[in-house]
């Protein structure tokens, strides 16, 4: 934790020598000691104070300063410090000034110079005033804080990058949380340009991209190096075991994800049924354990960062990133993974991020205390999100378009969904409009059964009917299917003779989960008929290594 702060102010050099050096002496192993030698420059000091979030437990001013007396300073300082303890330093003429102060100012103590000795005149003061004030401090967020409106899609992006990519944030509400505007005014900034983000350092963005928050926070954006024995294009389970079992066996592996490592399933509130955590775990907090597993091994991770192109050039594979650039490797790993389909109804895409979301939006999730949300979908995804906002809200509905749930969602789930009284399972039911300006207000539902839409109130919309792979990068490079999935193996199209897969330009048939181009591999759910698991993709990503090593052995790499 970072030491709070004791400010003192003295015009005259020499006497500010001397609060320094006698209060550092006594004060500096607990708190840091900051002077200025005038009202204005102090004043500018607690703006940055307040800007980085630093704690002012003490301000110790001298009353006559030229440019603004003591008491004129205190007035101002009040407004961004309202809970640090107030000392003026007087001369024997400036009392009735500083009695006065004490109902203008609410000054907690003057103090005639000189103080010597300080162990009997200053500490004793100073030691009482500190007490006063450690009695109610509670110490500050030391971390970004996102400085938005609630239902700006732009500050709900920052808060889901943030905190996808695991990264600590305090959110203040620009129009529910007194602190948000006087932070906005001292930076400068003006509500079109928030979202804002504050760093502990005392910089600032304003209504960044999510490559501006990479760069600030300090994740990697650009490849080390030209040549990688195994590149991994996806950041979710698929990928995270790959990486893990490629660089542990001794492969110089880099890693490519778009938004933030853990893939939609880092997105999940609760995944019970991963063998051995018979207790369960988060989808981040899995994230979590698999990122710092890879980078123990050495693995380089880049996010946000996205592939745009593939060409073979042998004996290497060449990936063009979305920057231009381009990096080349023995063996390419395709672990995409999917996204939710966008939820085609009159309003929806006009209120993404203001009470319509994809996915779990877990970040959300306590701003809907209270309220009535929708889910929309049947599977696993769709049922884990349920439980989660069943936590905070005061009723959850999951719509679905089928007329069970047996078929899509695990029995735990359907067991937990029963049980829990204030989550509802409406069947055979869609979304067919969204209604609210500037937020969501109401959804309209189409019943199958009975024909008939219905217009009922709702908080929030969270969709997840089904994927779509991401693979529009492969297109005319990668056989694919007709839904986008990339083929490999046995499901490769066949040539004309039934003997090599159409255009196989090798002597051998393609491995289990090789795609058309020899080296490139594919796993987990962007995979055709893959099964849509955590612990299947974590399979499919460790198999694909072995088959690297094969393909590997077989080219002399």
């Amino acid at each position: 934790m970072r030491k709070p702060v004791l400010l003192a102010v003295d015009d005259d050099p020499e006497v500010l020598r001397a609060i320094e050096r006698d209060v550092r002496r006594e004060y500096g192993a607990r708190y840091r000691v900051v002077v200025a030698p005038s009202g204005p420059r102090a004043l500018d000091a607690l703006r940055t104070l307040q800007l980085r979030n630093e704690s002012v437990a003490l301000l110790l001013v001298d009353q006559r300063m030229p440019q603004m007396t003591g008491i004129e300073f205190l007035t101002e300082a009040l407004k961004l410090y309202p809970d640090a303890r107030r000392a003026l330093l007087t001369a024997y003429a400036d009392t009735d000034a500083a009695i006065s102060a004490i109902n203008t100012v609410k000054l907690d103590y003057y103090l005639v110079k000189p103080w010597d000795p300080p162990e009997t005149h200053l500490y004793p003061v100073i030691n009482d005033l500190l007490d006063q004030w450690q009695a109610f401090f509670r110490p500050p967020f030391e971390g970004i804080r996102v400085i938005g409106h609630r239902w700006s899609p732009l500050s709900y992006q920052v808060k889901d990058f943030l905190a996808r990519n695991q990264v600590p944030y305090q959110w203040l509400d620009v129009e529910a949380d007194a602190e948000a505007p006087k932070l906005v005014e001292l930076a400068g900034g003006e509500p079109a340009s928030l979202p804002l983000l504050l760093f502990a350092d005392g910089t600032l963005l304003t209504a960044p991209t999510t490559a501006q928050i990479a760069e600030k926070i300090g994740l990697r954006t650009q490849a080390a190096l030209p040549f990688y024995d195994l590149i991994i294009i996806g950041g979710g389970p698929a990928a995270l075991a790959s990486a893990v079992y490629g660089a542990s066996e001794g492969l110089k592996t880099l890693m490519i994800e778009r938004e933030a490592p853990g893939g939609q399933a880092g997105s999940s509130s609760r995944i019970e049924n991963y063998l051995g955590f018979p207790v369960g775990l988060s989808g981040a907090d899995l994230a979590r354990r698999s990122v710092a597993q890879a980078r123990r091994f050495g693995v380089e991770i880049l996010t946000p960062q996205e592939a745009k192109g593939l060409r073979l050039v042998e004996p290497y594979r060449v990936i063009t990133l979305a920057d231009g650039t381009e990096i080349s490797c023995h063996a390419l790993i395709i672990a995409t993974g999917v996204s939710y389909v966008q939820l085609d109804a009159p309003g929806v895409n006009d209120l993404v991020g203001a009470g319509v979301y994809y996915g779990a939006a877990a970040s959300e999730a306590p701003a809907y205390r209270g309220q009535d949300v929708f889910v929309v979908g049947g599977a696993n995804s769709a049922g884990q999100a349920a439980m989660h906002f069943s936590m905070y809200c005061r009723s959850v509905t999951v719509l679905v378009r089928g007329t069970s749930l047996k078929d899509t969602m695990s029995q735990y789930l359907q067991d937990q969904i029963a049980a829990t009284d204030n989550i509802s399972v409406r069947l055979r039911a869609s979304v067919v409009g969204a209604h609210g300006d500037p937020v969501l207000e109401a959804i309209t539902i189409h019943d199958a059964e009975t024909g008939e839409d219905e217009t009922v109130p709702a908080s929030a919309l969270f969709v997840f009917i089904g994927a779509t792979p991401r693979t529009e990068w492969v297109a005319g490079v990668l056989p694919r299917d007709s839904r986008g999935f990339i083929l490999s193996g046995p499901d490769l199209p066949r040539a004309a003779d039934g003997h090599r897969p159409e255009g196989w330009p090798l002597d051998r048939e393609p491995f289990l989960l090789e795609t058309g181009m020899p080296g490139v591999f594919v796993a987990g759910d962007v995979r055709h008929g893959s099964v849509k698991r955590v612990a299947s993709a974590v399979g499919e990503g460790a198999m694909t290594v072995q088959l690297v090593h094969q393909f590997r052995r077989t080219t002399h790499l």
